[in-house]
């Protein structure tokens, strides 16, 4: 890539746009990240280690995964105490000091704000669980059983029912999740308030904003009826009965309402949105309606799973994904933002699951970043994805920790055999979320430099080869191409404010799309595929006397009539 010079952060911005539309943000993961005391588990200290790293990357806001107090049933998703860090993580002052090592290098701090459940032992939890006429037995979500067995017939993410049995008042409690991870019941607005009530005290402590972990499940439909089993399954799907529900636009206007009115400006919010479509974001982002600055959708990312879900995945077909990525640029161009992904730390590794992992790995993990960062929206950036992280070559189910892994095992083979297990474990190594929670590989040390204790999971054997320490310093990287990217958003205000076209539609190989403003035309074309691809004459005609290569991952070359295997190239012309 040709290598720009470091530049001013929102640079790019027009008059009146709103700072993150030029951010780039990166999440981190704390458990897998650094850790600093060698116990394993990465920490609040590993990650102020690591601020410079972040810093030379350009990255303008870190959303933290959840650094709370949890018995860690979920990985930190299971909130004991809100007002609390969790001990393996650090201290609150160690937080305080994160916030201002962020601050002072002009970087922002997003949290991880999980409001749709909390842990079951949570002192809420507790109250609510103690007996059924305790002031807080209406802050959950509780029934009675329905012929003996559950009040609906829904399954959880997790696998099962999302209901278990309190066997001491005889009824049971809804968790979409864990059993562990009960629902909170956002109807009473005493739950409400306690919550808008700790949003502000973090925000008043520093925090800029939140990451909204599945903030559209929050209002569910009254009734609970039960859902639709589809073939071969236990349970039902009952998203159409919790997916945006009755009340949740209700409950986001007053959230803005009760927390971000007077200071929203300074902050960025982000909802995770498991069951957004186009017209949903569209309601949920539109500036003029005060709930958020935009979502995570999960369309894209599903392209590639089976009849049988994710763990039965296949293969990805590239014109359904121009297609996805098209239309949600195409709908929210003129109302509402996109955010803009491949990883986090509930999707496997993009360069192993989009990408060539082994014979292209360099060109498909640039390619790949260069498609999704100069499209319309604020990018992400999940840690590794810069050095082009890869899956984990898992090979025993004793090798993975995710509750949603081990528990499908478990379920998917109860009669089955050797062979089916085989196949089980196959699915999960592919779309399992382990492979995004291996640990951050910063050098070739023992252990990639990590820890000097024994991880909590397995280091990627790879990173030898695939490191922090190997990549920062030279100009042909995974992490030098991620620079020059994020130093394009800063410096580029096409890549802000640019109208989206989607160029050679039903090409199965090439993704190819314009940008384009008053002043400025960009060319983007990948070949996303392991052979070499022809392109159109009549574009290579076009723009053939582009003014400038900002970007070739082969080599400062023009427009080719054949692109080679995974080949991306971005020119600019001036049109004003």
């Amino acid at each position: 890539m040709t290598t720009l010079q470091p530049a001013t952060r929102h640079a790019s911005l027009r008059a009146g746009d709103e700072w993150w539309k030029a951010a780039v943000v990166y999440q981190v993961y704390p458990r897998s990240f650094a850790d600093s005391n060698g116990d394993g588990i990465g920490d609040i200290p590993g990650i102020i280690e690591h601020l410079d790293h972040l810093e030379d990357l350009g990255i303008d806001v870190v959303w933290l995964s959840p650094v709370y107090a949890s018995p860690h049933d979920d990985n930190g998703y299971d909130i004991s105490d809100y007002y609390a860090v969790d001990p393996s993580f650090g201290t609150l002052e160690d937080l305080d000091e994160l916030i201002v090592g962020l601050h002072a290098r002009g970087m922002k701090l997003v949290m991880d704000l999980v409001v749709n459940h909390t842990s079951d032992e949570h002192g809420w939890f507790r109250q609510s669980a103690s007996s059924r006429d305790n002031p807080k037995r209406d802050w959950y979500i509780w029934r009675d059983p329905r012929d003996g067995a559950e009040p609906n017939n829904w399954g959880s993410f997790f696998s099962g029912p999302t209901w278990t049995l309190d066997e001491t008042s005889g009824q049971y409690y809804l968790h979409l999740f864990s059993s562990k991870q009960p629902d909170l019941n956002w109807e009473n607005p005493d739950v409400r308030s306690a919550i808008y009530q700790m949003m502000n005290w973090w925000l008043d402590r520093g925090v800029d904003g939140f990451r909204m972990d599945v903030i559209s499940f929050i209002s569910k439909h009254p009734d609970l009826p039960d859902g639709r089993v589809n073939e071969g399954a236990s349970y039902a799907d009952g998203i159409d009965f919790y997916g945006s529900g009755p009340r949740v636009h209700d409950y986001l206007q007053e959230m803005h309402r009760e927390v971000f009115a007077g200071r929203d400006a300074e902050l960025m919010t982000v909802g995770e949105m498991i069951d957004a479509t186009p017209e949903k974001a569209r309601l949920y982002t539109d500036s003029t309606r005060h709930e958020l600055n935009m979502i995570f959708h999960f369309e894209h990312v599903g392209l590639d799973h089976g009849p049988g879900g994710k763990f039965a995945p296949k293969p990805l077909q590239l014109v359904e994904l121009k297609q996805s990525f098209a239309r949600w640029q195409r709908e929210l161009a003129d109302v509402g933002w996109n955010s803009l992904y491949w990883n986090n730390h509930d999707q496997p590794r993009v360069v192993s699951r989009f990408g060539n992992d082994t014979d292209y790995w360099y060109e498909s993990a640039t390619a790949l970043a260069t498609v999704l960062h100069l499209m319309r929206g604020t990018p992400y950036v999940y840690q590794g994805e810069e050095l082009g992280m890869t899956n984990m070559p898992f090979s025993s189910i004793d090798q993975f920790r995710d509750i949603e892994s081990l528990n499908y095992y478990r379920e998917a083979t109860v009669a089955g055999g050797r062979a089916q297990a085989a196949e089980v474990l196959a699915g999960i190594a592919r779309g399992g979320r382990d492979n995004a929670r291996t640990p951050m590989q910063w050098s070739s040390d023992p252990n990639a430099g990590f820890t000097a204790g024994e991880p909590w999971i397995p280091v990627n054997p790879n990173h030898a080869d695939i490191n922090a320490a190997a990549q920062r310093d030279g100009n042909r990287s995974v992490f030098a191409w991620y620079r020059g990217l994020i130093n394009l958003r800063h410096t580029e205000p096409v890549v802000i404010d640019g109208a989206f076209d989607l160029l050679l539609p039903e090409h199965p190989q090439l993704f190819a799309y314009t940008r384009t403003n008053e002043d400025t035309a960009l060319l983007v074309v990948a070949n996303c595929s392991n052979d070499s691809a022809p392109l159109d004459a009549a574009l290579v005609t076009a723009w053939g006397s582009a003014e400038t290569i900002l970007a070739n991952n082969v080599g400062d070359r023009r427009l080719p009539l054949l692109m080679l295997p995974w080949e991306v190239i971005v020119l600019k012309r001036i049109t004003g």
